[in-house]
């Protein structure tokens, strides 16, 4: 019985043939399906395709004529040494995120200011107006908002002036040295290039660019504090081995030794940054002391100049009176040892005024000597005179003598001794013209 039924219900449930009109309405609409899923493969191949080519399109670079790139695979530095470095040009990679193009300047100077030494300045300070006038000075420095670096004293820097190797300061002061140290406000500029690109990329962090921001600019802002703490602690190491007139005067071997300092400790990173050039650009005292530094400045140029003028007189003075000879001349007659050859030798050279003196001192001699010869000659002739009549030829040797003084005097008075006056009264004219002479008397034509 069961049978049955079950017979009869497959047969109930069994299709029935489809009549032939609708059986060749759907084979038509089993063609265009066909056909319509033919036609979307097809597109979807085309797609396909073009999106496969623009993805492998996308990994054409090109990298600037003043860049070099690093490419990334997968985060890691593809290729070792120059091998892992790409020139300027056009270059294929794979698109992301299998590798990563990074494009690193090496050709572009970036420069960076330093103001952590320099005093606090407001807008209004910078500007030059607000309500507060400009040469207010507050009594006191503050520390925690004023920037400033240290200068040595005189002592350090003769100290390492004299010294052969690196400067070092020495003495026991305020610090525990004995310089005295004196505060100055400073702003410096650095200029630096990227050199080592594999070395900067390895050694030196920089954050990961976002889409849409740029690498040169996310780079920069990460290696500013680097560079930042380099130079400041350089300038601070640096600035105490000078003094303050060296430092007020930019002294070109202060920015080579914070040069030298800063590349140091770069390469001590192996960060591949060389620094170009350093600059001191703006050296100031502190407000405080204004007043009084510009005294010091002033006398310091007046005693400049009074040096100035001192030595100019000197060289023309020397050069007037003795010529290049001068000073040799001068050393070789305070010098005992000193022979006369040479003497005689530095005195033919010797030139100007000095000649002139040796030459009146050598007709002076001659005077002298020709003289006391002649002197020598006539007392020899009258001395046998002498011998016979001493007093007569002293009596004639005294009146030669009087007549030649009296030859030479323009007034002469003649007292003569009268009987029965026993002291005489002479009174002379001391207001008198010294250059009038005595009025002569006429000749007496007869001789009385």
């Amino acid at each position: 019985m069961m049978d049955e039924n079950r017979d009869k219900h497959e047969a109930a449930v069994a299709p029935q043939p489809l009549p032939a009109s609708r059986r060749d309405d759907l084979d038509a609409a089993g063609r265009s399906l066909s056909e319509a899923l033919g036609i979307s493969f097809a597109i979807l191949k085309v797609i396909m395709i073009i999106l496969v080519v623009a993805f492998l399109a996308s990994g054409f670079k090109t990298v600037g004529s003043d860049e070099k790139a690093l490419v990334l695979r997968f985060g890691k530095v593809r290729g070792v040494g120059e091998s892992a470095i790409l020139g300027p040009g056009a270059h294929w990679v794979f698109p992301y995120p299998i590798d990563e193009l990074v494009r690193i300047p090496v050709e572009k100077n970036i420069n960076l200011r330093i103001g952590s030494f320099w005093y606090k300045e407001t807008r209004d300070d910078i500007l030059g107006g607000g309500v507060r006038p400009r040469n207010y000075v507050p009594d006191q420095l503050d520390p925690v908002q004023e920037g400033y670096c240290l200068t040595g004293s005189q002592r350090a820097a003769t100290v390492r002036a004299g010294a052969a190797a690196a400067p070092t300061l020495v003495a026991a002061g305020p610090l525990g040295d004995g310089s005295d140290y004196n505060i100055v406000h400073t702003r410096w500029e650095i200029n630096y290039q990227i050199t080592g690109v594999e070395q900067f990329f390895r050694n030196v962090h920089v954050n990961e660019a976002k889409p849409g921001e740029i690498y040169f600019d996310i780079m920069n802002q990460s290696i500013t504090p680097l560079l930042r703490s380099l130079v400041e602690d350089a300038v601070v190491k640096a600035m105490v081995h000078y003094t303050i007139d060296e430092a007020l005067q930019s002294t070109d071997t202060i920015r080579r030794r914070v040069q030298q300092l800063v590349q140091q400790k770069l390469d001590e990173i192996e960060s591949g940054i060389r620094v170009m050039q350093v600059q001191l650009v703006s050296v100031k005292w502190p407000k405080q002391v204004d007043q009084a530094f510009e005294d010091f400045v002033k006398a310091s140029q007046t005693s400049g100049q009074t040096i100035t003028q001192a030595r100019a007189y000197a060289e023309t003075t020397i050069n007037r009176v003795a010529g290049q000879i001068a000073e040799p001349l001068y050393a070789a007659v305070q010098d005992a040892g000193a022979t006369e050859d040479r003497l005689a030798a530095l005195w033919a050279q010797a030139a100007g005024e000095v000649q002139d003196i040796v030459a009146q001192a050598q007709a002076y001699q001659t005077r002298v000597v020709e003289r006391a010869r002649v002197n020598a000659d006539y007392l020899l002739r009258i001395l046998p005179e002498y011998r016979k009549r001493p007093e007569l030829m002293t009596r004639e040797i005294y009146l030669a003598t009087i007549r030649e003084v009296l030859r030479n005097v323009d007034e002469k008075w003649i007292l003569e001794r009268c009987k029965g006056v026993k002291d005489y009264e002479i009174r002379i004219n001391l207001s008198r013209d010294a250059l009038a002479k005595p009025r002569q008397n006429p000749p007496n034509p007869a001789g009385r």
